[in-house]
């Protein structure tokens, strides 16, 4: 895989710097990649189907508890 630094990650708008509360997203082929902005180096791995599926979920309110 492409050096981490080479790999040009996204956040939210809603994300703050200030607070250390940032969740990066990234893309390398079919990969989608998410890591914390205060650990950048513990990287999760992913699908863009299960990406989806994820998304719809949280879009539909199954995860509102926990925020």
């Amino acid at each position: 895989m492409e050096a981490v630094e080479n790999i040009r990650w996204r956040k939210s708008s809603f994300s703050t710097d200030s607070e250390g509360n940032c969740l990066e997203i990234a893309t390398h082929g079919d990969v989608i990649l998410l890591r914390e902005s205060d650990d950048p180096e513990n990287i999760i791995r992913t699908t863009r189907p299960k990406l989806r599926a994820f998304l719809r979920g949280v879009h539909n309110g199954e995860f509102d508890d926990l925020t």
